[in-house]
């Protein structure tokens, strides 16, 4: 009589037996370690990785962090188009990863796709790089050696920074005291980062065998996207009461696709959904190069030792998070975990979170101040008018606009120091206006056209007989990259020439010839050397403020010869560029927290076949933070302390929705990560063979 009830199942063990006729196969050699690093357990293939890293990211910031000035000051482009240009770029950087982590997981693998694409095409090649490097360097260690994989992390995040370190020191210096064609040096701005790409390529090459390969498993990204719209296209085909219910919604793809698939395709749509509200903390962590760039332009970059150029202060970020790495890792979480707190990776990043929010409360401050002592903002429908007598007597001027009206009253004595514009309400974006100016015992009538959002200079000179004027449009006034800036006025009869070191030298037309703005260091000018076609002579410039912009105007007087008379266009930045030190600690301290973690979190929570696939959705989540700061840039309106506010309001409700998603979340275990890949078998010996541990039913 069967012992056994009907349907019931048994796991039975099936024992390795000889296979007549099979040919005897020689027992497989030990696997070889690969070589270590000074007799640690961190293999010598990742020192390759490491420094590979710091060159590619060296090439990447170090263009970045000139990218939006370059928009700004060569292309002319406003702040909101600067701004969205910039971070459209950075988006379309995060995106490509999709892709790349597809060709390495189904096609090349991740070192061919490092070697060929990513360090082939830097446009591209960033999305092959970024999807795969990390995860690269996580496949050199042995599972016995999780402990230093976890560290490795640190290491290449301190690569990523080291190189981010120096290359945004670095690339603003090549753009700002070097000069090309008369401006700043963007081309070799731009140059080094792309030599830094050859020398990226070199390395990484260098190591090749003694890289560990693990060879690509597939097409997995198509295989995942098949597998999620067959079990949703067979669960509403099965949408009948009739049906029975399954356990998980990706259980209806059990028809087609195997276990093990749906399985990792399970553990990543639980990652993938934590990821949602991720995008917000890189839309503030990201305008680090651009909003916050531009925010340093309006302050007064003298820290009296060195003067530091509005993109250098970038800097920061990297060498902070050189400081910081060590100081978390060592200090602040052991500290916490000596308290008896379980300090998770959820936890780390919503403390992330809040971190940045608190940087952009500190932004927004430090905009309202800087808004107290800034000049006056264009707005539309008005134009500045700044008015420079170089008449010898005092003229009485009357701006009228439409029908009449008055504009603008104001009397100018000769050679009046007026360090302010005078605003002026238009009808229309364009129109003309007219000028009625008293000149001793002469009455003159003029018409100048301007323009709105514009700043203009009216310049008035006369020999006592007459009076003319001259409008002279201020292209740079309005944005002159924070710098120390200077224009003359050339009253003589004849070109002068005129040289501010030995990179600076251009030309002033005659008979009040007005050169346009030239960036100048900060200091003392006591002689500045000029020249005419006759003679050379020495002009006193004085001292020059960190962000000021100046007039001079060359006379000739008959006690002291020739001169330049000085007035500032626009008196130096009070505010020191130091104050946004305290917001770049904060999201500094908020990076190290949040995306250190989020690397090794990742890993740790991918499957062995899609670790590149959800390092991508990881760089992702940056991408779509971009898009959202492009979107705010463009459609917002808000002026830009009301723009800090927001995005700090918004983080925090994020960070709260995170937070409640994090509480229940359950990280998958190694076993669970493995799923039924590690199978129980026996190992191939001799003329045996493996055969697996099968449920079978009796």
């Amino acid at each position: 009589m069967n012992t056994f009830q009907k349907n019931e199942s048994k796991e039975t063990l099936f024992t390795p037996v000889s296979i007549e006729g099979a040919p005897p196969r020689p027992p497989s050699p030990p696997k070889k370690s690969p070589p270590k690093i000074c007799g640690t357990n961190y293999p010598l293939s990742i020192a390759f990785i490491v420094v590979n890293e710091f060159c590619e990211r060296f090439s990447y910031y170090g263009m970045k962090a000139v990218l939006t000035l370059y928009f700004l000051y060569f292309l002319h482009w406003d702040e909101d188009t600067s701004t969205s240009i910039y971070h459209a770029f950075s988006s379309l950087c995060y995106f490509t990863p999709i892709l790349g982590a597809a060709i390495a997981d189904s096609w090349l693998g991740k070192f061919k796709v490092l070697a060929v694409i990513g360090l082939s095409l830097i446009a591209l090649g960033t999305g092959g790089i970024k999807p795969c490097v990390a995860a690269f360097g996580g496949d050199q260690f042995e599972e016995k050696h999780a402990k230093e994989r976890t560290k490795y992390f640190s290491i290449f995040y301190l690569s990523i920074n080291a190189g981010s370190l120096i290359s945004t020191f670095i690339t603003p210096m090549l753009r700002g005291d070097i000069q090309c064609f008369g401006e700043d040096c963007y081309a070799l701005a731009f140059g080094i980062p792309g030599l830094l790409m050859v020398i990226a390529l070199v390395v990484f090459t260098l190591g090749s065998r003694m890289y560990k390969k693990p060879p690509p498993e597939g097409n997995i990204v198509a295989q995942v996207v098949k597998c999620i719209w067959f079990a949703i296209s067979n669960r509403f085909k099965n949408r009948s009461g009739d049906v029975p219910k399954r356990q998980h919604w990706l259980d209806w793809a059990t028809e087609k696709y195997p276990k093990q698939l749906i399985l990792d395709v399970k553990a990543l749509t639980r990652v993938l959904f934590l990821y949602i509200p991720l995008p917000m903390f890189w839309a503030l962590l990201d305008q680090q190069g651009s909003r916050w760039t531009l925010q340093a332009t309006r302050m007064d970059g003298n820290l009296g030792f060195f003067v530091l150029q509005p993109d250098q202060m970038q800097v920061l970020n990297p060498l902070l998070v050189l400081i910081f790495i060590p100081l978390f890792d060592l200090g602040i979480y052991r500290l916490v975990s000596k308290c008896g707190i379980n300090f998770t990776s959820i936890r780390k990043m919503a403390v992330g979170m809040i971190l940045a929010c608190l940087a952009f409360a500190v932004a927004a401050v430090i905009e309202i101040k800087i808004n107290e002592i800034a000049p006056p903002q264009v707005s539309p429908q008005a134009a500045f008018l700044q008015v420079v007598n170089l008449a010898d007597g005092e003229v009485n001027m009357t701006v009228l606009g439409e029908n009449n009206n008055p504009l603008l009253e104001e009397s100018i004595k000769s050679f009046q120091k007026i360090p302010h514009y005078s605003k002026l309400h238009l009808n229309t974006k364009s129109q003309n206006l007219h000028f009625r100016m008293k000149y001793k015992n002469f009455s003159v009538y003029t018409e100048h056209f301007v323009e709105e959002k514009n700043w203009y200079s009216l310049i008035l000179h006369g020999n006592g007989n007459n009076i003319s004027s001259l409008m002279v449009k201020n292209e740079e006034n309005k944005t002159t990259n924070g710098m120390t800036v200077v224009r003359f006025v050339n009253t003589l009869p004849e070109v002068v020439n005129i040289s501010l070191g030995t990179d600076t030298a251009f030309s002033v037309g005659e008979a009040y010839g007005v050169s346009a703005y030239r960036t100048v260091e900060t200091g003392e000018y006591p002689a500045v050397h000029c020249k005419t076609k006759d003679k050379g002579f020495y002009l006193n410039l004085g001292r020059l403020d960190f962000g000021a912009a100046y007039l001079f105007v060359i006379t000739k007087s008959t006690s002291q010869g020739l001169q330049a008379w000085k007035m500032e266009d626009r008196t130096a930045s009070k505010m020191s560029i130091a104050w946004q030190l305290p917001q770049y600690a904060l999201v500094t301290a908020a990076e190290v927290m949040f995306s250190v973690t989020g690397l090794e979190f990742s890993y740790s929570q991918a499957p062995s076949s899609m670790k590149s696939v959800l390092q991508a959705a990881w760089l992702l989540t940056v991408a779509i933070g971009n898009i959202i700061v492009l979107i705010v840039a463009q459609f917002s309106g808000l002026v830009q302390w009301a723009e800090f506010v927001l995005f700090s309001c918004l983080l925090l409700v994020v960070c709260l929705i995170f937070s409640i998603m994090g509480y229940y979340y359950v990280p998958l275990t190694l076993e669970e990560i493995q799923g039924t890949e590690d199978k129980q078998t026996l190992p191939i010996q001799g003329n045996m063979i493996n055969l697996e541990t099968k449920k079978t039913k009796l």
